[in-house]
Formats: structure tokens, C-alpha cells, sequence
């Protein structure tokens, strides 16, 4: 029995990043590890929210549900999309989605992962952000 999954990607979401699947990145089984990818999300998460923050002091405060619904081998290259779900006071919501390029299939999507941004002290501090801002913006502004 096969049971195909269907997942609704927003039109905002960003793709950013691709991983080559690789040996090292392989469970016994031969698929990726899912603790591999998991660490490749929270990496590009956290990158994502400093940049929105515009604060490298920014830690993760949560991680909704995750469901695997299904893999990649070696060889393989998969992309990690984000998307800011809300902007707190002191936080920034992601929403992740994962797929295989080669097999075109999602591998899982995350609903929420929560950012705090910190001040030099490491206590939750206002960020002030409203909305999605852009690094073009950004250098352009600067001109």
C-alpha cells in the first residue's frame, strides 16, 4: 500500500537552500538521517530569523510536530523552504517545508518553529519588526 501525501506550499514561501544528500548523511537503512535534516532546518532557521531580526542573538524557542512522509538517498538534493508565519514581540514564527528536487516529492513540512531574539544579555528582547524585510532591500537602502 502506498499512501501519497499532499502538501500546500504558499506562494511566499522562499527556498533558499539545497543539501546534496551525501554517505555521511545516511541512516543504516541508506535514506537520510533524519536527525541530519532536522539539524540543517534549525541551522537555516536560525539564519533566516537573525537576518529577519537583524540580531545574531537569536535563539530557538520551539518546534511544532514533525512528520517524515518520506526520505531521500544518496545522491539525492533536497531544498528547505521558509516562511514567516508572524512576527511577536520578542519572537519570529517560521513555517519549514522540505522536498527531494529529484523525485519531486515533499519529505515534511513544519508548521511552526519559534525564534526569541535576545539582547547582550541573553533575555528576550523587543525586536520591533513588523514585516518580511529583503537583504536586496536592505543594500539598497544603504546606497
Amino acid at each position: 500500500m502506498v499512501i501519497l501525501y499532499t502538501i500546500t506550499i504558499q506562494k511566499t514561501m522562499n527556498f533558499h537552500t539545497r543539501k546534496w544528500i551525501k554517505p555521511e548523511d545516511l541512516n543504516p537503512n541508506g535514506s537520510l538521517f533524519g536527525g541530519s535534516l532536522l539539524k540543517w532546518i534549525d541551522e537555516e532557521a536560525a539564519i533566516y530569523a537573525i537576518i529577519q531580526l537583524d540580531n545574531q542573538k537569536v535563539v530557538t524557542k520551539y518546534i511544532s510536530e514533525i512528520n517524515f512522509v518520506s526520505s531521500a538517498i544518496q545522491g539525492d538534493i533536497i531544498e528547505m523552504g521558509m516562511e514567516v508565519v508572524a512576527f511577536g514581540r520578542t519572537s519570529l514564527t517560521l513555517r519549514c517545508h522540505v522536498r527531494n528536487k529529484i523525485t519531486r516529492m515533499s519529505i515534511l513540512s513544519i508548521e511552526k518553529l519559534v525564534f526569541v531574539n535576545l539582547d547582550q544579555e541573553g533575555v528576550p528582547a523587543p525586536h520591533g519588526k513588523r514585516e518580511v524585510s529583503y537583504i536586496k532591500d536592505r543594500f539598497e537602502a544603504e546606497k
